[in-house]
């Protein structure tokens, strides 16, 4: 059975991982020009939000 873990960044995208690699990064900020994936627009708006992790099991 595959491993799902979400990671919130500190300030930027849900980081998500498919048995320990990296399959997508997803847009959090309602900023990008890629959505749903981040495309870095967090930077340039100053986008902040803690960090966390969550896994599927």
């Amino acid at each position: 059975m595959e491993k799902i873990e979400f990671e919130f960044t500190k300030d930027g995208p849900i980081i998500v991982k498919k048995d320990g690699k990296v399959e997508y990064a997803l847009c959090r900020c309602g900023h990008s020009t890629k959505k749903p994936f981040c495309s870095g627009a967090h930077h340039t708006v100053g986008f902040q939000a803690d960090e966390n992790k969550m896994e599927l099991k």
